[in-house]
Formats: C-alpha cells, sequence, structure tokens
C-alpha cells in the first residue's frame, strides 16, 4: 500500500468515500464486477439472502438475521442508510463493523479504485461500500450474510451474489427519475434480484406485479411463494411492548409469535421472514421452529415505530414516502390512544411530498415543519408547508431538527403524541438528540 492511500484517520477515511458519486450516470454492474474481482470475490466466501423492495427492506432483513442467528450462524447484515453512524451498515451478530476495520478496508480499497478509474470503470459510493462489506464478511468467515439492495435491484451493486433465496418485500412508486416512471417498470428492475434456479418470496399486493414476477420466475425455473397467499398470517393482539400472531409458513404453523416490532405490517415482514428462512430447506439448511420463536422476539430494527417516551408519547418512524405514510397513519389509528398528534416532520425532495402529506393530514393535528441536515436532499418547509396549508391543519417551522424537537417537547402534554417521520435523516438526527434530553 502507498503512503499516499493511507488516510490519517477514520473521518478521513468517510471525506474520501462520501466524495464519490451516489447515482452514476450509466448504471452497470461493471464496476462493481471489476472491483470484486480485484478483491478475489469475496462475495463468493459466504452464503447469502438478497432482498429488495420499496419498504419493510430493513425490517425485515433484521428478523431474519435475528432468526439465523438464533440458530447459531454467524450472521452477517447490510443495509442502507444508516441512522446514525455509517457502520450501522455493516453488522455481524449484532455488532457493528469498528471504525478501525472501516478505515483499514477503505485503505485497501483504495488502491484497487485508483486503479481502475484511469482505465475507464467508473466507480460510485454504493459500489465501494457495498465491496466494503463483502470483503469484511468474507475476513470474518460469516456463515450467511443478509443482503439489502440500495436502489432498485437488476443494477444495483449487491446484485452480484448468488443468494439462498431472494426477496420482493413489495413494489410502488420510489426513485421515479431512475427505476421508471410505473409501478410496472420499478418491479422489472426489482425483479432483477431472481436467479436461475432459485426461491423468490414475494409480499407485494399488486396482483399484475405479482403474475409478473411468477412469470419471471418461470423462465428462471426458480419457485415463487407470495405472503398472504402461500404464506398466511394473522394478529392475535398488540400493545406498546409488541405484537403476538399466528403464521401458517411453508412448511408449519406458528402460534404465539411475538415480535417487539410495532405496526401491522411488521407482521407482514414477519412472515416473509418466515418464508425465507423455511424456504432454505430447499437448499439444505433447516431452520428450527425454535430459532423462528426466539429470533423474532429478538429482532429490533431503530427508527421504525420506534417509542423513545411514553409521557408524553414520543415514536419515531422512518416513513420517507406515501405508501409508508399510510402505513404509519393506519397504524396510529388504530393501535394508539391519543388526545392530539404533533408531528415533527422533514421530507427529502426527491420525494411525493404532496401525497405524504394528504395521507398524514388524516391523523395530525399540529406540523412542526423544518429540514434535516443532509446537504441536498431535504426540501425546503415552506414547500411543505403549502402542502399542509391545503388541508388547514395549524403548523409552524423550525430551524432545524433540534429547535423541532424542543418546540415539539413543550407544546406536548401527558396524553398527546409526537411523531418524528418523513425520512430517514430526520429519524437519524432526532433519535441522537432525544436520547441526550431524556437520558
Amino acid at each position: 500500500m502507498s503512503e499516499a492511500s493511507r488516510f490519517s484517520n477514520y473521518g478521513e477515511s468517510l471525506t474520501w468515500l462520501y466524495n464519490f458519486r451516489r447515482i452514476l450516470p450509466k448504471r452497470d454492474l461493471n464496476g462493481i464486477k471489476h472491483l470484486l474481482a480485484i478483491l478475489e470475490n469475496p462475495q463468493e466466501e459466504f452464503e447469502s439472502i438478497h432482498i429488495t423492495g420499496t419498504n419493510g427492506k430493513g425490517s425485515t432483513v433484521a428478523m431474519i438475521a435475528s432468526i439465523l442467528k438464533a440458530e447459531g450462524f454467524k450472521v452477517g447484515m447490510f443495509t442502507s442508510p444508516h441512522l446514525s453512524r455509517f457502520t450501522e451498515r455493516i453488522v455481524i451478530d449484532e455488532s457493528e463493523i469498528l471504525e478501525t476495520d472501516v478505515l483499514s478496508l477503505l485503505e485497501s480499497i483504495r488502491d484497487v479504485v485508483d486503479s481502475i478509474q484511469p482505465i475507464g470503470k467508473e466507480i460510485g459510493f454504493f459500489d465501494i461500500v457495498t465491496a466494503l462489506a463483502f470483503k469484511y464478511f468474507a475476513e470474518k468467515k460469516v456463515d450467511v450474510a443478509v443482503i439489502e439492495a440500495g436502489m432498485g435491484g437488476r443494477l444495483d451493486a449487491t446484485n452480484v451474489v448468488n443468494p439462498l433465496a431472494s426477496i420482493i418485500t413489495n413494489v410502488s412508486l420510489e426513485h421515479t427519475d431512475i427505476l421508471g416512471k410505473t409501478v410496472f417498470e420499478i418491479a422489472r428492475e426489482k425483479a432483477g434480484i431472481i436467479k436461475k434456479d432459485g426461491v423468490l418470496i414475494t409480499a407485494t399486493d399488486d396482483d399484475a406485479v405479482y403474475s409478473f414476477f411468477k412469470e419471471v420466475c418461470r423462465r428462471m425455473k426458480s419457485r415463487i411463494y407470495r405472503v398472504g397467499f402461500d404464506i398466511k398470517y394473522s394478529r392475535l393482539d398488540s400493545s406498546l411492548d409488541g405484537q403476538r400472531f399466528t403464521v401458517e409458513g411453508l412448511k408449519e404453523v406458528y402460534e404465539e409469535l411475538f415480535t417487539p416490532l410495532l405496526g401491522y405490517h411488521q407482521i407482514k415482514n414477519a412472515s416473509t421472514a418466515i418464508g425465507a428462512v423455511e424456504s432454505l430447506s430447499f437448499k439444505g439448511l433447516n431452520i428450527s421452529r425454535k430459532a423462528i420463536y426466539e429470533g423474532l422476539a429478538n429482532s429490533r430494527w431503530p427508527g421504525r415505530l420506534e417509542i423513545m417516551h411514553r409521557k408524553p408519547l414520543i415514536i419515531l418512524d422512518c416513513a420517507k414516502d406515501p405508501e409508508a405514510i399510510r402505513s404509519l397513519k393506519e397504524t396510529l389509528l388504530n393501535d394508539f390512544v391519543f388526545s392530539k398528534m404533533i408531528a415533527v416532520i422533514s421530507i427529502s425532495s426527491d420525494k411525493d411530498i404532496s401525497s405524504m402529506i394528504r395521507y398524514f393530514s388524516e391523523v395530525v393535528d399540529y406540523f412542526i415543519i423544518t429540514a434535516h441536515k443532509v446537504m441536498g436532499r431535504a426540501a425546503e418547509p415552506s414547500i411543505i408547508a403549502r402542502e399542509v396549508e391545503k388541508y388547514r391543519i395549524p403548523y409552524e417551522l423550525a430551524h432545524d431538527v433540534k429547535d423541532a424537537i424542543q418546540k415539539a417537547l413543550s407544546l406536548a402534554k401527558d396524553d398527546e403524541v409526537i411523531c418524528v417521520t418523513g425520512s430517514v435523516f430526520i429519524v437519524g438526527e432526532a433519535r441522537d438528540l432525544l436520547k441526550q434530553v431524556l437520558s
């Protein structure tokens, strides 16, 4: 390794990484394949489960990883984006990658990237992060890595693995400037993770999308199972501590399951996770009932209907698009009791702000509108305010997330709810702030 390639510290290594483009002008897998080949294809050193979809990916990843860990496997987990720390993206058995490991791995990857770029292989931010994760998992000798696609699927950097199972949680409009203008176009991109002679678990509610997936699986000679049909579920009860539910899986019936994750949609995600781990039996890996029960009971996924405080009730949720906001709204109406809802909200500028506010206005009594600090991503609060004004709901603007949280805490009574939502980024900021304020 040349001296020029050495970083002086962890912060400098991340600065180098974040200077790479998030979206490359030409989307293909050539860059990541070339990078991984020079790194001796670390993704071939471990088994994997690959997940894409519009919503529910991270929760499903967390549940599957928890089940596999309960079975005794050494499990890697690769997700994005992070809430508070870059190291949250790469986890083994619930332990985040160390900053020192990030530093050393980025130093070795930097040498490779520097050698690739002059020969015309374009490398982006997510290519490097994916390579870092795969190299780390290989070096630490994980048994299985549960891998979340960053965007879409077909041309996502993670789509170089040959997984034991593929999962497409659901499909709705997202990243329409990149993935396509219609749900069907986006479904085509996500179907790119379906592998020959593989297995697909999907939780899509769209019959046309399911029919398309089924046809792709037929051509690829891949099995396909649909949550809600081949895998059935029903909720027994719920509280602020979690939910009890029953799942009729591919192989067995699981009664009196429990997850601490809140919201009816999490039962659907849990059913998807069960279908995925049951399908591993087709590849010779049998997961016990005990591991499924234990893994779901121990699942954690911060920032998703996460309760930070009880009086007033403070809820964090990373709902970042209309479908996620609609799911959050329904959960708040059906599963919570409160006299008033105060929403602290920031939305990224590339989202369907109008639809998000339309759905959320059905449950919110007062908006505190701000902008998260991710440069170039947050919508101007005035744009969000114009949408709120359509529904004649009172609001105020806050200078930043800290100001917004302070305003909300000063307004909320014990029987009221503060809900922080609209983006992963505002939830990450608010979570860190609330930990300090409420400790």
